[in-house]
């Protein structure tokens, strides 16, 4: 019984404590994407193959931020001082391609650049990925 009545407190604690992180979270501030980024298209076709290959890279590398679904919940995105972003809201879906394509591949602040780490097709199927997060 004492061990259920830590478990539960213990549970409450660490919920308690994520709100409170996520409460004094900032919004990030508006991105500058140069403007051939913004004209630019996809070159990877946006079908099951990519998506799902989207979605493995994803999950190797952003969902501890992102959060599995692009909520921004992930464990590390908690504790940063900025919010990661929700990938499925308007806002993120309003983006461009190529605007998607540069933050991923660039990164800024607490966003880490992935140009070293990730090919170029990869991102493509990535934003194939997060526009599949739209609500």
């Amino acid at each position: 019984m004492k061990f259920k009545v830590l478990f539960v407190g213990a549970t409450l604690l660490a919920f308690s404590f994520t709100q409170v992180m996520n409460a004094q979270q900032k919004k990030c501030e508006p991105w500058v994407i140069p403007a051939e980024f913004k004209k630019m298209a996809n070159p990877v076709a946006k079908d099951d193959a990519s998506v799902k290959a989207g979605q493995a890279s994803f999950a190797k590398n952003c969902a501890s931020c992102h959060g599995k679904t692009g909520l921004g919940d992930g464990p590390k995105g908690r504790m940063t001082k900025t919010f990661p972003g929700d990938f499925s809201g308007a806002a993120f879906q309003a983006y461009a391609d190529g605007e998607m394509f540069y933050q991923t591949k660039f990164g800024r602040g607490e966003m880490p650049a992935y140009d070293k780490k990730i090919p170029d097709a990869e991102i493509w199927s990535m934003v194939n990925y997060m526009r599949a997060l739209k609500k």
